[in-house]
């Protein structure tokens, strides 16, 4: 029996759903909006989280409100097949990408709702034990670089682990500073970003100043569209990691070379029976995963979180807690690794 199978013939019924929005300052540039997709039911609320990034798609989403009907479903399976076939977006979306992030929403709402409607946690459905989740914070160092991020959050909790953005302007004292910290276990070139605030292409340079730097971490997203930039990596293949490009278990399989891990992020994935699926094939081809966030601001990032206690717990999981994206992260955060309660039906 597939993962998928496991959770397709849920009973479900729906009476109806509403959008609730969320916004952060994530940074001075960056204020981020999502949306909280609340999908009732025979007395019980599931809770989805919309990580579209642009603002203006998700205010326009909350403006229509409610639009269409979900309750024509008498199982999860067929509430995938439903919020698969409809128009989500009222104008086509800046991203393509964007359209799998809501998706997710919606069926991760309707996934809550359905084991909180037969009495299940997400564990108990899929048969599987959930294990403390290890986990690492992503951030970026600014222009001009410095290790102010990384130092300010090593404050609040001196064991933390880090997944760095490098980017062109990193120098060698920038570098040698990280390489002190002993903190740092991935590096995103963030290489495969196209026409995004955070794009880096291909840099031979820094590629090489970062293989030498950190021989044991994760090296995430490069661009292999040169020469160069293949040749400074060709021995470094085993711990090349992929990220931006996985939506799908074809974009796994059309990767340059066979992965030993990948970034699995559920949003991104968007359907669930094709992120049931890829877990699947991870599984039986022995490749690694570790999960990723979309700067959630609510109920998304535990379930981000829970997926990967129950599935790959012990990775380098790009899954802190969400108040370290802010500017100021508060003190008393909970610590790595984190546990899941599954004894609590549902799937937050």
């Amino acid at each position: 029996m597939t993962t998928f199978d496991l959770l397709a013939n849920l009973p479900l019924t729906v009476d109806g759903y509403q959008l609730r929005g969320l916004s952060a300052q994530i940074s001075p540039e960056f204020e981020r909006h999502t949306t909280i997709v609340e999908i009732s039911g025979g007395g019980f609320t599931g809770l989805g989280e919309d990580v579209v990034y642009t603002g203006a798609e998700q205010l326009e989403l909350q403006r229509l409100g409610p639009v269409h009907d979900l309750s024509p479903v008498r199982t999860l399976g067929d509430f995938c097949e439903l919020i698969e076939s409809l128009e989500l977006f009222p104008t086509p979306p800046e991203m393509e990408a964007s359209r799998l992030y809501r998706i997710w929403a919606f069926t991760s709402a309707a996934l809550d709702l359905a084991l909180r409607q037969n009495g299940l946690s997400l564990a108990a459905a899929l048969q599987r034990d959930a294990q403390p989740m290890t986990y690492v914070v992503s951030t970026r160092l600014g222009e001009p670089p410095t290790i102010e991020p990384v130092t300010k959050r090593l404050g609040l909790d001196p064991a933390l682990r880090f997944k760095l953005d490098a980017t062109s302007s990193w120098t060698p004292q920038i570098i040698a500073q990280l390489v002190a910290t002993s903190a740092v276990d991935s590096i995103d070139f963030k290489g495969m970003y196209r026409g995004t605030t955070v794009d880096q292409p291909a840099d031979p340079v820094l590629y090489q100043r970062v293989v030498e730097a950190f021989p044991d971490a994760w090296l995430e997203d490069p661009d292999l569209s040169s020469s160069e930039a293949m040749a400074v990596l060709a021995e470094q293949h085993h711990r090349i990691t992929w990220d931006a490009p996985i939506h799908s278990i074809a974009d796994i399989e059309s990767l340059p070379f066979a992965p030993r891990m990948v970034n699995i992020k559920p949003s991104r994935i968007g359907r669930l029976n094709e992120l049931c699926k890829t877990y699947d094939y991870c599984a039986e081809h022995h490749i690694g995963a570790y999960g990723g966030g979309q700067s959630e601001l609510g109920v998304g990032r535990g379930q981000a979180q829970y997926l990967a206690a129950l599935f790959h717990p012990g990775t380098p999981n790009d899954l802190a807690p969400s108040a370290y994206n802010q500017m100021d992260p508060p003190a008393g955060l909970p610590r790595s690794p984190l546990s899941v309660d599954t004894t609590v039906s549902g799937f937050r």
